[in-house]
Formats: C-alpha cells, sequence, structure tokens
C-alpha cells in the first residue's frame, strides 16, 4: 500500500464530513435532536451546553472506524480503510472545533476577523442563528459557507412565506 491511499481516503473524509455535518444539522439538530441542540441557539453562560453531545457522537464515530480497522480488535477481519476514515472524521472534528466553537462563537479564543474567508464563515453561522427556534434558518454547514448577501436574501424569503422567525437584528 502506498502512502497516497490513505492520504486521498483522509481527504475524501473530511470533505465528506462537510456534508455529514450539514445534513446532521438541518435534518437531526433542527428536527428529532432538537432538545439537544436547542440550548446551542439561546443565550447561556454554562461552559458547557447539550449541544456538545453531539461531538460525543462524532468522536464514537471516529472510534468506531479505528476498531474496525484494527487487526488487535478485528484480527483478519479487519478493514484497513476504516483507520484511515477514522482519521478524516476526526481531522474534520478538530476543524470543527477551532472553526465553529472557537473562531465562530469563540468558546476557546477570542479573534473577530475582518476580512476573507474566516469572516465570511463567521458572518454566515450568525446568520444561522438569526432564527428564532428550530424552522427556516441558512447555513448548515460549518466549513463551507454561502455568501452572506444571499444568505440574508433567502431569510427574508422565509420570513415573508412565514416559514422561520427571524429576529429583527439579522439584517433579513
Amino acid at each position: 500500500m502506498t502512502v497516497l491511499a490513505p492520504i486521498l481516503i483522509v481527504i475524501a473524509t473530511v470533505l465528506a464530513m462537510e456534508w455529514v455535518a450539514w445534513a446532521s444539522h438541518k435534518y437531526i439538530m433542527h428536527g428529532f435532536g432538537w432538545a439537544w441542540h436547542r440550548d446551542h441557539h439561546e443565550p447561556h453562560d454554562n461552559l458547557l451546553e447539550r449541544n456538545d453531545l453531539y461531538a460525543v457522537v462524532g468522536a464514537a464515530l471516529s472510534i468506531s472506524m479505528f476498531a474496525l480497522g484494527s487487526p488487535l480488535v478485528l484480527g483478519e477481519a479487519a478493514w484497513w480503510p476504516a483507520t484511515w476514515i477514522g482519521v478524516g472524521v476526526l481531522c474534520y472534528g478538530i476543524i470543527y472545533t477551532l472553526i465553529h466553537d472557537g473562531l465562530v462563537h469563540q468558546r476557546y479564543f477570542r479573534w473577530v476577523p475582518r476580512s476573507g474567508y474566516a469572516k465570511r464563515l463567521v458572518q454566515a453561522h450568525k446568520l444561522h442563528h438569526a432564527t428564532v427556534g428550530k424552522e427556516g434558518g441558512v447555513s448548515f454547514g460549518f466549513v463551507f459557507a454561502a455568501d452572506p448577501a444571499k444568505l440574508k436574501a433567502e431569510l427574508r424569503r422565509q420570513r415573508q412565506a412565514g416559514v422561520a422567525v427571524v429576529r429583527d437584528s439579522a439584517g433579513a
């Protein structure tokens, strides 16, 4: 096995995880999993949120992949790509933690980007938090962010259609 295959698996997994995160955020966290996610959308002074349980789910997925790829756990039944998928899930979790929890919500460090893609990520996620409740909303991904002007237009459309309640300060 060359080193290229594991690298490609890790990169593909990180990219796929953005789609998994988007779909999970939109359909689980803003759906039947709202009980865990709600406190993330409400003001509070707690160090931890119930929403942080989703990180535990991601960690369990990564650990499961490591186990599936481990000859120590499964012997000859081990599936070697699973180890590298586990690495990709772990890398995505680190990226998510730094960008979403660190940069956007400033849970670990204080830095407000003034330009570039980092500013776009912060703006897009703030627009995600512009809705009240779990209905409607925009920008469910965590690493790839749409143009904030387009997101504002979509929030305006949702408010006018009665799909979402948008906070007045959102600029929509």
